[in-house]
């Protein structure tokens, strides 16, 4: 029996996200275009009859400029420390540069065995990769060099062929059925958070986060289950980070669902705090007779005013259309009816501010 963690290093947007994803089989990480959409260490977990491999996906590796990237940077490093094997992603159709040159130096204070994966091979012609392979395999020790796509699949077998080989015999870590180790409510926040991304632009991703204030269960005569720490009206300043961070985490841990459905536009203004309760729609058809309904409300902290009438959006179109996205997928992931409130807040300096990335963090 083989078991052991895998780290999943590389530049912002190479596609660990996405190769963690395909290598799961389900949807663990979100996945988006913007860079540090992965903020903390991911866990997925994949058993076969060879045995249990535990892939981590880093942030990606940057020069830190807050406390927020200063911490995203620890994840990678502590990865780097107590990983089995490390699997350095890079993107084939991306030159070699500086960031490249930064990657490296990190990798050369390491002993652990290595594997240097060439990503997106779908899309970079074939007379491109060798140069990458004869350029790289001399500048780190990597035991096995393997061009992959992280989006269709490509030579992943053989990377799985190859993992176990590498990873020491041990006992497995986790039960079959568990495929990662994140909380309910910290994948709540990822698939709003993954919806925002997708809309705006600039520096509004780095500045954006995404809390779960409350998650009740409003099923007919079921008691309430509830992550809160104010009725839901309570307006925005009625609470203090330290009184939040005080409140219980979810920990059951589930199977991620497959990306949520097609969405259809839907007419009609929202503020930035209100049930979003619009027709039930997914995959293009209208869902009926839940079981249960839940209701789930949400901060998207911002640092300044101008960033928070962004995503609102004009007559609250935006933070609209982030909340019908976000609702569906969370539908599909609970398989209930869901009502999701999501708000605006202002925490100006929230990236340096320790108290906010510990509620933050503390999601998870």
């Amino acid at each position: 029996m083989k078991t052991g963690y895998v780290a999943l290093i590389g530049r912002p947007n190479v596609g660990k996200s996405t190769l963690l994803n395909t290598l799961i089989g389900q949807k663990v990480a979100i996945i988006s275009n913007k860079p540090q959409t992965t903020r903390i260490s991911i866990l997925g977990i994949k058993t076969s009859d060879k045995g249990q491999i535990i892939f981590v996906d880093n942030p990606g590796i940057h020069k830190p400029l807050h406390k927020l990237n200063k911490r995203m940077m620890n994840f990678v490093h502590s990865s780097l420390e107590t990983s089995d094997l490390v699997c350095l992603l890079i993107d084939a159709g991306q030159p070699f540069g500086h960031g490249d040159e930064f990657v490296l130096e990190i990798l050369k204070k390491i002993a652990t065995p290595m594997f240097l994966l060439i990503n997106k091979v779908d899309i970079t012609r074939k007379d491109k990769i060798l140069p990458i392979i004869d350029k790289y395999k001399d500048l780190l020790p990597f035991r096995e060099i393997i061009p992959i796509s992280a989006l269709k699949g490509t030579n992943l077998d053989v990377l799985e062929a190859k993992i176990y080989e590498t990873l020491p015999e041990a006992d497995k870590m986790y039960d079959d059925e568990e495929i990662s180790n994140q909380s309910e409510r910290f994948f709540l926040a990822e698939i709003i958070r993954e919806k925002l991304l997708s809309h705006v632009k600039q520096e509004l991703p780095f500045v954006t986060a995404v809390y779960i204030e409350k998650i009740e269960d409003r099923s007919k005569g079921a008691e309430a289950e509830t992550n809160g720490w104010a009725d839901e009206e309570a307006g925005e300043e009625e609470a203090s980070f330290s009184e939040v961070g005080k409140r219980a985490k979810f920990s059951r841990k589930t199977a991620a669902a497959e990306k949520g459905a097609e969405i259809e536009s839907q007419k009609g203004p929202r503020s930035d705090h209100s049930p979003v309760e619009e027709a039930d729609k997914s995959r293009g058809k209208k869902k009926k007779g839940w079981d249960k309904t839940f209701y789930v409300a949400a901060s998207i902290f911002v640092e300044r005013d101008g960033h928070k009438k962004i995503v609102i959006g004009r007559h609250g179109n935006m933070i609209k259309m982030i909340g019908i996205e976000a609702r569906l997928e969370i539908q599909d992931y609970l398989d209930a009816k869901v009502y999701l409130d999501l708000s605006v807040k202002v925490r100006e300096g929230w990236r340096d501010s320790a108290d906010v990335l510990d509620l933050i963090e503390g999601q998870k």
